[in-house]
């Protein structure tokens, strides 16, 4: 440290830092912690309940509507009318604990069928109260009626679980 002489010229740029502040802060600081280590632990000794943070693993319900080129609605494989389908969407609706378990409607629709028979079970899953829909469509360049004879056992014209309904080349 260099201490300054009082007949010094008072416009000279001291050139060291003074270090004495930063001690005095730092002393000050270790006293606290030194203080609040002790209380911190000296705290009630509590014993928690244990519970199971794990998620929940359910998936929602999915209604599985497929739709032929002649326009018939089929819930799974079983032919429907429009009112036989409603009614299913309302049960399906009804069952749902809240609403992120909500069942969703997968629409497999062929090719060919007419867009006023997509729109009207659209019109029909919003009556029921079905706000989650979903179209299944074939990859780029497999798209089109499939013939159900050459499909691999286990699998369905939509190419995936024996959810969906036959095709209109039957």
């Amino acid at each position: 440290m260099a201490f300054s002489n009082m007949e010094q010229d008072s416009d000279d740029v001291m050139g060291e830092i003074n270090m004495v502040p930063l001690i005095d802060i730092m002393l000050v600081l270790l006293i606290i912690f030194i203080i609040t280590v002790p209380v911190i632990k000296q705290a009630m000794h509590v014993e928690l309940p244990q519970a199971s943070s794990a998620p929940e693993d359910s998936k929602p319900e999915t209604i599985s509507l497929s739709i032929d080129q002649d326009g018939q609605f089929y819930l799974d494989t079983t032919p429907v009318d429009d009112d036989t389908l409603r009614e299913a969407m309302k049960v399906a609706i009804e069952k749902a604990d809240s609403p992120a378990k909500e069942p969703a409607l997968h629409i497999s629709g062929d090719k060919n069928v007419r867009y006023d028979r997509i729109a009207r079970a659209m019109a029909l899953a919003n009556e029921a109260g079905v706000s989650k829909i979903g179209f299944v469509t074939e990859p780029d360049g497999q798209a089109g009626t499939v013939n159900p004879d050459n499909l691999p056992v286990g699998t369905s014209a939509a190419g995936q679980a024996p959810a969906t309904a036959p095709t209109a080349n039957n």
